[in-house]
C-alpha cells in the first residue's frame, strides 16, 4: 500500500533541500587561544586575593656569611690544575654522576694518550637506564629507577657498552640546548609500575619498551661511530682508540660503619646495584691520598655532600664554619656522624681538577655541570666552577675514583 506525502510535508523537504544547496559554505581553521578576560582578569584577581591573603616570602636558608673573607675563587691562582675539557651543563636532569666521570675519563684520556676528545655523557646514561630496568624487573621491582648512580656506573657501563664521541650522540633533540629529562623519567616509571601493578614480569619487553621511550625523547644510540675515517663500535672506539680500560679505575672510600681496608658496600640509594668495591680507609689517608695523586698529574672523579651553609654559591666556595665544628674537631667520628643522621648526604658528583696551597692546607679546583656553579658571569673564566677548601672535603666529600696507578701502595693495604 503507498503512502500519499501530505502538503506540509513536501513543502518542509523541499525547504531543507533548498537551504541545503543555497546556503553559503562556511570555513573552519585552527585560530590561537590569546589571554583572555578569564585570564587577564578573573584569574589575575584571584591571584592578587591569594597573594594578599597568602603572601609568599624568598626562600631563606642557613649559609655562612663569605662577603669579607680572603678566598681563592679565580681560576687564575691554580697554577697546578690539570688538562680537561671546559665545564657543560647537565641541564634539567640529574645526572651529575655521568657528567662528572665522563669529564675524569676524557681527562684520563688526555693524561694517557695525550689526545683531546670530547665523550657522551648521554650515551652511558642511555644503557645505565636499560640496566635499571633489567634489575628491576629481576628483582620484582624491588629495585632503585632514579635518575642517580655513582662513578663507577660509568665504568661498568663502559666495560658492557663501551663509549662514543659526544658529536656521535648528544642526547638533544628538537634544538634543545640543555638536557630536560623530567618528562621521560615520569614516563618510565609509569610504565614501570604498571609492570609490577600486573606481575608482567617479561624482561625483553620492560627493557624494548623502556628503549622506545628513551629513542623518543633521546635519540636511538649508534652502533658504530666514524672517526678519522675509520667506522668502529663503542667498545672498539674506548679500546681502541682512546685506550680506557674500565677496569683500571677504582674507588676510595672513608667512613667508620664497615672496616678500614677492605672493599666494602657504600650504602647510598644511587649505589642501586649495592657495589661492595669501595676500598674504605681512613679519613687522614682519604685526604693524604687525595692531595697526593692530584699533585702526582691525575685528577680524580669526587662525590659527596653540597647542601651545607658552609656551601657557598655566591663566592662559588665550600669552607666548614666554625659555628658547625672548628677544623681541629674534622674527625672520622664526626664525618661518620653527620653520615649517619643524614645531614651528610651522596648530593653530587664532580670533577676535581686541580689544587692549590694557602696558609697550610689546599684548595681544590672542582669543575662542575650542577646549575649552582654558573649564577656568574657566563663569561666570567669561573663559570662552572667551584673552589673547595680542604676542611669540607674533608667533612663532606664522601668518595672518589681514580685510575689504580695512582694509589698502588694503597691498594696493597687491601
Amino acid at each position: 500500500m503507498k503512502r500519499k506525502i501530505s502538503f506540509i510535508t513536501a513543502i518542509f523537504l523541499c525547504s531543507i533541500y533548498i537551504s541545503l544547496n543555497g546556503q553559503n559554505r562556511d570555513r573552519a581553521i585552527f585560530r590561537e587561544q590569546k589571554p583572555g578576560f578569564y585570564q587577564n582578569h578573573i584569574l589575575r584577581d584571584v591571584r592578587e586575593v591569594n597573594e594578599r591573603m597568602r603572601p609568599s616570602r624568598p626562600a631563606r636558608s642557613l649559609a655562612v656569611d663569605l662577603t669579607s673573607a680572603e678566598l681563592p675563587n679565580r681560576i687564575d691562582l691554580y697554577k697546578n690544575r690539570h688538562w680537561h675539557n671546559p665545564p657543560v651543563s647537565q641541564g634539567n636532569t640529574n645526572t651529575c654522576w655521568s657528567f662528572s666521570t665522563t669529564s675524569f675519563l676524557e681527562s684520563e684520556v688526555y693524561r694517557i694518550n695525550k689526545m683531546k676528545v670530547r665523550l657522551s655523557e648521554m650515551y652511558t646514561v642511555y644503557w645505565e637506564y636499560v640496566e635499571k630496568t633489567r634489575r628491576f624487573i629481576r628483582e620484582r621491582g624491588n629495585s632503585a629507577f632514579e635518575e642517580g648512580s655513582e662513578a663507577n656506573a660509568v665504568t661498568r657501563m663502559w666495560l658492557k657498552y663501551g663509549a662514543v664521541p659526544h658529536e656521535a650522540y648528544s642526547g638533544l633533540l628538537n634544538g634543545r640546548k640543555f638536557h630536560s629529562h623530567a618528562g621521560m623519567i615520569a614516563e618510565m616509571k609509569r610504565y614501570l609500575e604498571s609492570v609490577k601493578a600486573d606481575s608482567a614480569w617479561d624482561e625483553e619487553a620492560a627493557i624494548a619498551t623502556i628503549k622506545a621511550i628513551m629513542n623518543h625523547h633521546m635519540g636511538v644510540p649508534p652502533v658504530q661511530v666514524t672517526v678519522n675515517g675509520r667506522t668502529m663500535t663503542p667498545i672498539e672506539y674506548m679500546r681502541e682508540y682512546i685506550k680506557i680500560n674500565p677496569s683500571d679505575y677504582v674507588d676510595i672510600l672513608s667512613y667508620t660503619q664497615e672496616p678500614f681496608y677492605r672493599k666494602v658496600l657504600y650504602d647510598v640509594p644511587d649505589n642501586w646495584w649495592r657495589n661492595e668495591d669501595y676500598h674504605n680507609v681512613p679519613l687522614d689517608l682519604f685526604v693524604s691520598t687525595l692531595k697526593n695523586v692530584i699533585r702526582k698529574g691525575y685528577t680524580v672523579s669526587i662525590g659527596g655532600d653540597v647542601s651545607e651553609p658552609g656551601f657557598d654559591r655566591l663566592t662559588q666556595c665550600a669552607v666548614v664554619p666554625d659555628f658547625d665544628i672548628p677544623p681541629a674537631y674534622i674527625n672520622d667520628d664526626a664525618r661518620q656522624f653527620r653520615f649517619s643522621n643524614l645531614t651528610t648526604t651522596d648530593d653530587h658528583g664532580m670533577h676535581l681538577v686541580g689544587y692549590l696551597e694557602k696558609d697550610g692546607k689546599d684548595w681544590f679546583l672542582v669543575k662542575d655541570s650542577g646549575s649552582g656553579s654558573r649564577n656568574n658571569d657566563p663569561d666570567a673564566p669561573e663559570f662552572g666552577y667551584y673552589f673547595f677548601s680542604e676542611d669540607y672535603v674533608k667533612l663532606k666529600m664522601m668518595d672518589f675514583m681514580v685510575h689504580r696507578d695512582a694509589v698502588k701502595e694503597l691498594l696493597e693495604k687491601f
